[in-house]
């Protein structure tokens, strides 16, 4: 089979022996596609994984070989995350579901850019779902990060129709923003790229350039989907004095918020990362509903040209890319 793997600062597609269960639990599946989170980019950037890694999680499969007690079967296609919470750590306890050693320790093998993957038992049960009929693939990849928006709104905990100011509308600023008015909120968006602005108002949420934002705007919550170090002062500077800054998003300086602006202003600025089982369940419904609409956010490419779609991506020439694996 094929597997894309880092080779020395590249993305390489080389052959592998196929994977099989071996009398293991769990499914052999075979993947459709595979979208490029922006997680494996900053993995390849700086390093952080090893020449060998298959990076990619956010895959549409469809099952070919199984051993398993969960009701699915040969022939199905499905979604699926590739991190499991134990649920009984003093993380999982408290809500910190992405901080539990066993949900970083589990992940699908080797890796969503490969034709196929092994999942464990522990995945059928807790984190894969059967596509819904009415998604395509491309739409059903965005399973995960979806989750990854719903769980950040989930840790905000905003009253009702609470005002909400999404910082960069990038894919991730555009679900975010579409989940918020999902979840009752009353959501503006902003961002520097005319055409990121127009394709939220296109979805009938209102949204401006930054430079054009009313000074005297303030928001209930702010969520910091920019990966700008200059969008920190954004968020300091549009939300409301006891208000909320939900940071989801790495910056090129690793800034921090203002110790002063914290404490004189009675700020609360909170992280969230990545999702529990629960806010995956809310996801897929959220995209099966069409509350959350993500139809022509991806670039389509091939796994023979990966190199293109991490170069495409990481020059800002695309919103997002999908790799295409399996007819």
């Amino acid at each position: 089979m094929k597997i894309a793997v880092i080779n020395k600062g590249k993305i390489v597609v080389k052959e592998t022996p196929d994977i099989e269960l071996n009398g293991r639990e769990g499914a052999v599946v075979r993947v459709l596609g595979c979208g490029l989170c922006g997680s494996d980019i900053v993995k390849f950037i700086h390093k952080i994984s090893k020449d060998g890694t298959v990076l990619g999680h956010e895959i549409v499969a469809e099952i070919v070989e199984i051993n398993s007690k969960t009701n699915f079967k040969i022939g199905d296609e499905i979604v699926t995350s590739h991190h499991i919470p134990c649920g009984e750590c003093v993380y999982c306890k408290n809500g910190n579901v992405s901080m539990c050693e066993h949900f970083k320790s589990t992940n699908i093998v080797p890796g969503g850019f490969s034709e196929y993957v092994y999942l464990s038992e522990e995945h059928l049960k807790n984190v894969a779902h059967v596509k819904p009929e009415n998604l395509t693939d491309i739409e059903a990849s965005f399973y995960e990060p979806l989750g990854c928006c719903v769980r950040a709104i989930k840790r905000a905990n905003l009253r009702g129709n609470a005002t909400v100011l999404v910082v960069g509308l990038g894919t991730i600023g555009l679900m975010m923003a579409q989940a918020l008015k999902a979840f009752g909120m009353d959501v503006m968006g902003c961002d520097l790229i005319p055409d990121r602005v127009n394709r939220l108002r296109n979805l009938g949420i209102a949204a401006c350039n930054v430079r054009e934002m009313d000074p005297n705007f303030k928001a209930d919550g702010v969520f910091m989907t920019s990966g700008a170090d200059k969008a920190i002062n954004t968020a300091l500077k549009y939300v409301r004095n006891g208000g909320k800054i939900l940071v989801f998003s790495s910056t090129p300086n690793n800034w921090g918020y203002a110790n002063n602006e914290i404490y004189y202003r009675e700020l609360t600025v909170l992280g969230s990362y990545s999702p529990a089982p629960v806010d995956l369940e809310d996801s897929l419904n959220l995209l099966r509903s069409h509350q959350v609409k993500v139809a022509g956010l991806s670039t389509v490419y091939e796994l023979d040209d990966i190199q293109k779609a991490f170069d495409d991506t990481m020059n800002n020439r695309i919103m997002k890319a999908y790799i295409k694996i399996k007819e």
